[in-house]
């Protein structure tokens, strides 16, 4: 006869609290349900769908005139360098702040890993516009601002995401160097980048697509490229330049996704 199969306790213990965690998530949902106003009868009704209707029908033709397709171009080109140096920025200064919030192999806690995890987390709980719209009273209307509001926010993240890819690395080449005597910088350089380079490009690279779209939204608060001559061009009911800056929104997201994901595909 054969034994029933018993159950660890700690295994018990994850499926309940995995349980539990279901159950607040769906009563979460459920609860923002009740507690909003979603008009979901207006909003699918006929009047709205026949006022979507003549919007939509005000994008055509767009306008395809060559001034006005110079202009998109350069604005595109703004558009690319903001996302460009901004996840450059923030690849260098989320690296910077990933050594002293990531946990050294062999070591105890160090003290900046606690005030280094803080700046992360306050960098990346402000948004990009948010960032932007302060940073307009110092640098003024244009690129620089929506740059600069990119490597913040961008900062905080890739800076996260390098900690623990560092911390969750191979230590056994790190540990080696560390009981040769060499230093933290060396540990770091010699034996933990190598072992996580390919990783930290991944995340920069998605990062990169991300930014992208956000520098494209940047420019509604003034920080220059596509964004700022959309919302120029909306504000004065011009449908036919708005939708030709839409479809070089789309296009430009779509080359920077394809470039990304071919990067990455040549690095895994």
């Amino acid at each position: 006869m054969t034994r029933p199969i018993v159950m660890p306790a700690a295994l018990r213990r994850a499926r309940l609290q995995g349980l539990l965690l279901v159950l607040a998530l769906l009563g979460l949902v459920v609860a923002s349900f009740i507690s909003l106003d979603l008009q979901w009868g207006q909003m699918f009704s006929t009047e709205s769908a026949a006022s979507m209707g003549r919007f939509v029908g005000e994008f055509f033709p767009p306008d395809l005139s060559p001034e006005f397709l110079r202009r998109v171009a350069w604005a595109g080109a703004e558009t690319l360098a903001m996302s460009a140096l901004g996840t450059f920025l923030a690849a260098v200064a989320g690296l910077a702040l990933a050594l002293p919030a990531a946990r050294a192999p062999g070591q105890r806690q160090a003290m900046l890993r606690r005030p280094a995890r803080w700046l992360l987390n306050l960098l990346r709980s402000i948004p990009e516009l948010v960032w932007a719209s302060l940073l307009l009273i110092a640098a003024g209307l244009g690129p620089m601002a929506g740059t600069l509001a990119l490597a913040l926010h961008t900062s905080g993240v890739l800076g996260r995401l390098f900690a623990d890819a560092l911390e969750n690395a191979p230590t056994a080449s790190a540990l080696a160097l560390r009981a040769q005597g060499s230093g933290r910088l060396q540990v770091f350089f010699y034996a933990s980048l190598p072992e996580v380079l390919p990783q930290l490009i991944s995340y920069s690279l998605y990062r990169w697509e991300n930014n992208i779209r956000a520098a494209a939204v940047l420019g509604v608060v003034g920080a220059g490229g596509l964004g700022q001559m959309l919302s120029f061009h909306l504000s004065l009911f011009q449908m036919g330049k708005t939708a030709t800056l839409v479809g070089a929104m789309l296009i430009l997201v779509l080359l920077v996704d394809g470039a990304s994901d071919r990067l990455r595909r040549a690095l895994a």
